[in-house]
């Protein structure tokens, strides 16, 4: 039996002209994902991915500005590597056989059905989170090494839980002392000496990066 809470890791990016299906669809999704971005055309889709951490692209074949196919082509030529699910209402084989050209990773064909859309979903990211899990509890080994106090590696824990694919965070201090019994005080502290050790560098817009080449020389 599949586990869905795996997709709650992951930000989805969902393409259909169909405002009524793209939004009927898009609030199924939210409950099962860490979240669902929604756009009617390319165009929409193009600006979301320049400004979001996108782990996969579900998008209809007939968008109203452009061929579904096209747009993961053109996604590729500009350096994006994103698994995507394509959904169409025609079965003509030149389709089926572009979207295998693109590599594809499922070709689901309306009216899609939810299960098998979380299936296909789970299937393609499954490996993506396994390797993240993995890669994770290295991190926190490492960091671990340096900083051996419960709460340390409890406000560690939450970090390495919370970064995306190219090692960012954004949490607050109110939404880390909601998962963990901590004080503010106690949490800045540990904030700063994380930052000290050069594990952490704070970004603009209360964001945070992971250094992850200081990481890597700890050993």
């Amino acid at each position: 039996m599949k586990n869905y809470d795996i997709l709650k890791n992951f930000n989805i990016l969902y393409i259909e002209d169909d405002k009524n299906l793209l939004e009927n669809l898009g609030e199924i999704l939210q409950d099962f994902v860490k979240k669902i971005f929604l756009a009617s055309n390319t165009q929409e889709a193009y600006k979301i991915l320049k400004e979001n951490h996108i782990d996969l692209i579900i998008s209809d074949i007939l968008i109203e500005d452009k061929n579904g196919i096209e747009f993961i082509s053109f996604l590729k030529k500009q350096g994006y590597n994103i698994p995507f699910i394509l959904t169409t209402a025609y079965t003509e084989t030149d389709y089926l056989l572009e979207a295998i050209k693109q590599k594809a990773s499922n070709y689901l064909v309306k009216p899609v059905k939810i299960k098998e859309l979380l299936d296909s979903m789970y299937e393609v990211l499954l490996p993506k989170y396994q390797k993240k899990e993995l890669e994770n509890s290295t991190i926190l080994f490492k960091i671990a090494s340096l900083m051996c106090e419960s709460k340390q590696l409890e406000v560690i824990k939450v970090i390495v839980n919370a970064l995306d694919e190219d090692y960012t965070f954004s949490l607050s201090y109110p939404e880390i002392m909601k998962r963990i019994d901590i004080s503010k005080p106690t949490l800045i502290k540990i904030f700063k000496e994380l930052q000290d050790k050069n594990i952490i560098t704070k970004l603009p817009k209360r964001r945070y990066k992971l250094n992850m080449h200081a990481i890597n020389h700890l050993f």
